[in-house]
């Protein structure tokens, strides 16, 4: 057995480790919680989307050779916007599928449609603004811009994203995703941009924690009045 003074030692490491490493533990634990109760496709906002929406067909396209693309055509996707056909050229541009004719951006009225189609009958829109840019913590980050955020009335904050560059349907975000989200940053401890699993901070706490871990079965072990008679005991034998 080790003597006191050591055993002092570790009990007092292992009080402050905990102490120190407590509220991130609780952390950790009330989000891991939160995950395993709750549904990723609620959280994702599939309540809110209309699941069964299918792409409009449309008729009479021009070809896209005789579009006027000089680099060539690598990528090439077909968009319903007010209801007229539109390519997206290579992530960069639409082309009227009718004509060819470039189309810089979509309008408001545009991303309500589109909005509309993919999300569930009975919304109601009450606002829809332009975003150019957002920081390293907003709920559109790493997704294009600008956007047109629509808010519609509801409980949950709702909101739905467009990109105005290529009239697609981004994402949607609601109150429960924004709970996810800040306890997803918790539970990772990238505080930058949520997903990072290497950061040095989270590879510190881990470290520490199987410090602490360790340190409470050694001192269980130091301290156990059972394993002071077992040793007592075979030392006599």
């Amino acid at each position: 057995m080790v003597n006191r003074h050591t055993a002092l030692k570790i009990r007092k490491t292992h009080r402050y480790l905990g102490l120190f490493l407590g509220i991130q533990f609780l952390f950790w634990t009330i989000s891991g919680l939160y995950f395993s109760w709750t549904d990723i496709d609620e959280i994702h906002g599939d309540h809110f989307k209309n699941l069964d929406y299918q792409p409009k067909a449309f008729k009479d396209l021009i070809s896209p050779s005789q579009l006027n693309v000089s680099q060539g055509i690598n990528t090439i996707e077909l968009r319903d916007i007010n209801n007229s056909p539109y390519y997206w050229v290579n992530k960069k541009q639409l082309y009227s599928a009718i004509d060819g004719s470039p189309k810089n951006s979509i309008t408001k009225d545009e991303a309500l449609y589109i909005a509309k189609n993919y999300m569930k009958d009975g919304l109601v829109a009450e606002n829809i603004e332009q975003i150019n840019e957002v920081g390293k913590h907003h709920e559109y980050r790493e997704r294009l811009l600008p956007a047109y955020v629509i808010s519609y009335k509801s409980d949950e904050t709702l909101k739905a994203y467009v990109s105005v560059k290529d009239g697609k349907f981004q994402t949607v975000r609601h109150r429960s995703w924004r709970w996810f989200d800040f306890l997803w940053m918790t539970h990772t401890m990238d505080y930058e941009g949520r997903d990072n699993f290497n950061t040095i901070v989270l590879r510190a706490f881990s470290l520490l924690g199987l410090i602490t871990v360790l340190s409470g079965f050694l001192l269980w072990y130091t301290s156990s009045p059972s394993i002071r008679k077992l040793l007592k005991s075979r030392k006599n034998n």
